[in-house]
């Protein structure tokens, strides 16, 4: 055929199709992503803006859609930072320097249950779970057993950690101290996100209004004494974990993000002296080029908000930065060796959509805390994209598609619909009040397990694909007396430390707590003389409450 215009060039393809079509049907219906966006059979240019500039832009210019920095990994690769953490301090500070051996670039630290709650070892609370799901940190002690050698000016760390983490962020900077590191030098994050505890994973202690305040308290303590650390990063990542789509974690997430700013903004902070140091921590899940346009999109709408709607003036402040995990949800008990595939395809997902920082979770994950072999596995997944597959040779090597641009508006275009709603709502603290994300999150996993269940949705080796009488896999064990061991701990450490001092500096935490003084110099004091974040948190509950949920 010889083409003459688009119109009938079109329509030619379109009559060749549905030829075709009477033949070999195709698979499914209807194609959609997870968000339920419907998903073409192809794309063509007419589908995509042709206003440039204005939707996409150049790489380090607003609006961000192609990256933060203007050569990106052709510069600077994204931080390889591996989340761990089981058992004692000791134990994870090996695993540290195993992983630091093996070209890990920064630090992520996964605390257990009770330290992520604000209970000692040694409560009652905490019975059969000290070290279970990450490290127990009971007092500046731990700490320092974590921090082992590890030099603290040259490793960025990263904690996920929340409703207690002024405390360990408190530590931290003692542990610095007693290195000769000052605070100034410090680099890394604080998860320090508790909004979405309330939403999706369930780690709180306070209720909202205190519990703003201590973040509040956290960004203005740190953009004096700790300018180079990330004060908050607000997570997505739960809430995709709990069963949101797509959609619903980036709407969520952004709609957080506005809740903290705004909470900074009643507390008195300058907005472009925070804001720079607001960082963001997303999901990876398995359907590509969604998880791409997502990533694209959070940079578009975040860096729209923070230049029209809350007028800051620093380029730093309108740009999101991001930390990815592979989806912990996506993985399997059934055949763990697929695990490595879903995390490769996820990985490059993030990559490709410009990530600053990844942690690519490991096979076992959906058995076990990963062995040293499944972590290190993990970390090449990293080092083979980065050194090998060639996807940081050039800047946003998906721009332009008529399909990835087009889902990246499409996204854009939901989310903002979302955070419209929660807007007329009153807001992200009115709306988890309300339980409004909870219930739309609730109906979003259900609706992902019935496919599942129903077969609609194939999940390999677990649906489909099938092995009978599989091998189990080596996994690994956390030591069961780990909990006896940090009572004994606790015992010698509270029978050698100065009580008076102790006593006076939870006094004076108490008496900050009623008033309104920032909190961080008191809690910083209490660590520095060795109070547990036991003794710290049950002093904050006495004053604010603890939050019974919705």
């Amino acid at each position: 055929m010889t083409r003459t215009n688009d119109s009938e060039y079109t329509e030619h393809w379109k009559k060749k199709t549905e030829d075709l079509l009477k033949r070999f049907p195709e698979q499914k219906e209807s194609y959609k992503t997870s968000s339920d966006i419907p998903i073409e059979r192809v794309y063509l240019p007419q589908q995509v803006d042709d206003t440039y500039k204005e939707h996409l832009g150049l790489p380090g210019e607003f609006p961000y859609t192609r990256g933060i920095q203007p050569t990106m990994y052709r510069g600077k690769l994204w931080t390889m930072r591996q989340y761990a953490g089981f058992g004692s301090a000791e134990e994870t500070n090996k695993r540290f320097k195993y992983l630091l051996e093996q070209g890990q670039t920064g630090l992520s630290v996964a605390f257990d249950l009770p330290t992520q709650i604000g209970y000692d070892s040694d409560d009652t609370m905490s019975r059969g779970e000290v070290g279970k799901v990450g490290v127990a940190i009971d007092s500046l002690a731990d700490m320092e057993a974590l921090l082992f050698e590890i030099p603290l000016d040259k490793v960025s760390t990263s904690m996920t950690i929340n409703a207690p983490a002024s405390v360990l962020l408190a530590m931290y900077i003692a542990v610095a101290e007693k290195q000769g590191v000052s605070s100034e030098a410090l680099s890394g994050t604080i998860q320090n996100d508790i909004l979405k505890e309330y939403i999706a994973r369930g780690t709180y202690i306070f209720p909202p209004k205190p519990s703003m305040r201590l973040i509040t308290d956290i960004f203005a303590y740190c953009s004096v004494h700790v300018p180079r650390w990330n004060t908050i990063s607000i997570s997505g990542y739960h809430i995709r974990e709990a069963g949101s789509t797509a959609v619903q974690e980036l709407a969520f997430t952004i709609a957080n993000g506005m809740a903290y700013v705004d909470a900074a903004l009643e507390a008195g902070l300058d907005i472009d002296q925070f804001a720079p140091r607001l960082a963001f921590f997303f999901n990876a899940h398995n359907q590509f080029f969604e998880e791409i346009a997502k990533f694209r999109a959070a940079r578009r709408i975040w860096a729209k908000i923070m230049r029209y709607k809350y007028k800051a003036k620093k380029e730093k402040s309108w740009q999101l930065r991001f930390h990815t995990q592979t989806g912990g949800s996506t993985l399997t008990a059934q055949q763990p060796d697929n695990n490595i595939v879903r995390v490769t395809v996820q990985a490059l997902g993030a990559v490709l959509g410009g990530t600053q920082s990844l942690h690519t979770n490991s096979r076992d994950e959906a058995l076990a805390l990963p062995t040293e072999d499944s972590a290190r596995i993990a970390l090449r997944t990293q080092q083979i994209l980065a050194n090998e597959s060639g996807v940081v040779d050039t800047v946003d090597p998906l721009a332009g598609s008529y399909y990835v641009e087009t889902l990246t508006d499409q996204m854009e275009q939901a989310v903002q619909s979302y955070l419209d709603k929660i807007e007329d709502l009153g807001g992200a603290v009115v709306a988890v009040e309300q339980g409004f994300m909870q219930r739309e999150i609730h109906r979003a996993a259900y609706d992902t397990q019935r496919g599942v269940e129903a077969g609609e949705e194939i999940v390999v080796g677990m649906n489909k694909y099938m092995i009978e009488n599989e091998v189990p896999p080596e996994l690994l064990r956390v030591d069961p007396e780990i909990g006896q061991k940090q009572k004994e701990k606790l015992e010698k450490l509270r029978a050698n430390r100065d009580h008076g001092a102790v006593t006076e500096a939870l006094a004076n935490l108490h008496q900050a707590a009623v008033g309104t003084e920032n909190l961080m110099p008191f809690i910083l004091d209490a660590v520095r003389v060795y109070a547990t974040i036991g003794e710290i948190c049950n002093v904050l509950r006495e004053e604010f409450g603890e939050y019974q949920g919705v």
